[in-house]
């Protein structure tokens, strides 16, 4: 099998990249040109399909919405009947010991129900059924709700409603309009006790004009919970089961669609569900559409063969550019595979893709040729190399300091705080020598300077005074080791400017959003900022101390990068203020 691949794909693996592009594009375009009026019909069809649901479903749910607003209006009428106190007085009172009485509760009765007519066109005839067997009846308004009555469909829809509506279906009468009932139990104060059924007669031809205007190229129906028509544009079908029409059954889904026959045809059936459980449907005949698809398949033919010939040029026309390029590019590659980078002067090829591949290839090549003739090969042992030098320097400096505070003081007097001065240079070391490691922790680093100040103290007594504030959360954070003691030797050394008076020194570490900032403040005499120039630490003193200060900011940038470092602040005469950013990782 990997043999017959190997050979059927030979021939293709060594055609140029301009021919592979021009035949597989020629041979993605025919092979779906020998399918293309099946599929074209197809799916023609599918979409007209798509589109024709669509707009059923949106006329549906427009006459589902025109319909439950009917309802609710035909509603509302019977509740203000079943509401009204008054008929209600009327409909229950004991006329027996006068029977005289009944005259005003007609005249009421008779001017409620007229005006609901009058104002209502399109309900036939109002009735209320009652048990009162003292009010007598006219048969038009108040009937009797005799056994012949309980026997019908109107009262058995009724059962267990406790005064909600029921919608049924009226049986045709001869030379009668088609008509449908609301009918609603009268029940109110006691929801065991009926003093009378409210029936609305209402004409079919008030809901078919919901959806006249939908009924011109399809059936379009209204049926009830109990899948009886309730209004169509063929009269003949009304208060008839659906399925005698259609055999399939509804989905128990509210709302959707299905394919079906009606009278003989397939039918596209789409179907949406009122909040009274009453449904429209809309039948949609299928021929009505595929004649449509069928010439839309053969237009789609025509232009199909027009536009494959149009594409087989400009398929070579674009194969021809395309390769042109990335042959020119491969060239630039391999020159840059030789190290060949001062004959590399790549043309702008445009902006798409392949333009901006060379203008990347372009910026490559010069950064490659930076990088191999200087910075890439030499960078790192350079920073480490620097690091080990500035970290080696420091030590040395201090030393000498100390050493001559120690020497000064041994000279002068022979005292016991001498103990206490060299041991706490044997602390100072133990922290600074740190095992040859370029960072410690903030913890370390201030007490690393509390014992220098201890030194210090020793020989200057309260000329010296310093003050810590500290945040606690920056004590296990790492920093470069000997960062604060340089600027706190630099202070008291040169910054003193009354021998009586002294310095105070404050020492500040806290966080500044993602990054940790210290300082060391000093009220000695200060400097002029004016005289630095940029770039450059002011050196007061000896050339000593401003390389120790120089010294730090040259390693923490090593160590963090050059967003990170010293910045120095001074006044003449008012004091200096050292600050120190680290990241705070």
């Amino acid at each position: 099998m990997k043999r017959l691949t190997s050979w059927l794909t030979k021939p293709f693996n060594n055609l140029r990249l301009r021919e592979k592009l021009f035949l597989m594009f020629l041979l993605g375009a025919i092979i779906p040109m020998l399918f293309f009026v099946s599929y074209s019909y197809q799916t023609v069809k599918s979409e007209l399909s798509d589109q024709m649901y669509t707009n059923s479903v949106s006329s549906v749910a427009q006459i589902n919405s025109n319909l439950e607003n009917k309802l609710d209006t035909y509603t509302k009428l019977s509740a203000t009947l079943y509401l009204n106190s008054t008929l209600r007085a009327y409909l229950t009172n004991d006329y027996s010991m006068d029977p005289s009485l009944y005259v005003d509760a007609y005249q009421y009765i008779n001017s409620t129900f007229s005006n609901m007519l009058t104002t209502n066109p399109d309900i036939k005839s109002i009735s209320v059924y009652i048990n009162n067997d003292s009010l007598p009846t006219d048969d038009i308004y108040i009937r009797r709700m005799d056994d012949d009555f309980r026997k019908t469909s109107i009262y058995r829809s009724l059962l267990n409603t406790y005064g909600n509506v029921r919608f049924i279906s009226t049986p045709p009468v001869i030379d009668q309009p088609s008509m449908f009932t609301l009918s609603r139990m009268l029940n109110i104060g006691k929801l065991d006790t009926v003093y009378g059924i409210l029936t609305i007669n209402i004409l079919e031809s008030d809901i078919f004009r919901l959806m006249e205007k939908e009924s011109a190229d399809k059936t379009v129906l209204i049926v009830n919970e109990r899948g009886i028509i309730m209004s169509t544009k063929d009269k003949k079908m009304l208060n008839r089961p659906l399925q005698q029409f259609i055999t399939t059954e509804f989905p128990d889904s509210a709302e959707g669609r299905f394919d079906s026959t009606f009278n003989g045809e397939k039918m596209l059936v789409v179907y949406n569900t009122t909040k009274f459980g009453w449904k429209s449907v809309s039948l949609v005949p299928y021929s009505s559409f595929l004649s449509k698809a069928n010439n839309t398949a053969k237009r789609i033919l025509l232009y199909a063969l027009i536009s494959f010939s149009v594409m087989a040029l400009l398929i070579y026309v674009t194969a021809r550019l395309f390769t042109k390029r990335v042959e020119y590019l491969v060239g630039i590659i391999r020159r840059i595979e030789r190290e060949e980078f001062e004959h590399i002067d790549i043309r702008p090829l445009g902006r798409d893709e392949i333009g901006q591949l060379g203008n990347v290839l372009r910026k490559m090549s010069q950064r490659l040729s930076n990088l191999i003739s200087d910075v890439y090969k030499k960078e790192i042992d350079k920073k480490e190399a620097e690091m080990n030098v500035l970290q080696a320097q420091i030590n040395p400096h201090f030393l000498y300091n100390t050493l001559a505070s120690i020497s000064s003081l041994a000279i002068r007097n022979s005292d016991p705080r001498m103990n206490k001065m060299v041991t706490d240079l044997a602390k100072f070391y133990r922290i600074s020598l740190n095992k040859g490691k370029n960072t410690i922790s903030i913890h370390e680093e201030v007490q690393l300077t509390r014992y220098y100040v201890a030194i210090q103290q020793i020989r200057f007594a309260e000329l010296i005074r310093v003050h810590y504030q500290i945040d606690d959360s920056v004590l296990p954070c790492p920093i470069v080791k000997l960062t604060l003691q340089p600027f706190v030797e630099n202070a008291m050394n040169h910054a003193i400017w009354d021998d009586k008076l002294g310095i105070s020194i404050m020492i500040k570490a806290y966080r500044e959003g993602s990054d940790i900032i210290l300082k060391v403040i000093d009220d000695g005499m200060g400097m002029r900022m004016q005289e630095c120039p940029p770039q450059e630490f002011p050196a007061r003193g000896d050339a000593l101390s401003g390389y120790g200060i120089r010294n730090v900011d040259n390693r923490i940038k090593l160590l963090y990068g050059d967003s990170y470092g010293v910045s120095v602040y001074s006044r003449l005469g008012i004091g200096t203020t050292v600050t120190i950013r680290i990241p705070g990782r």
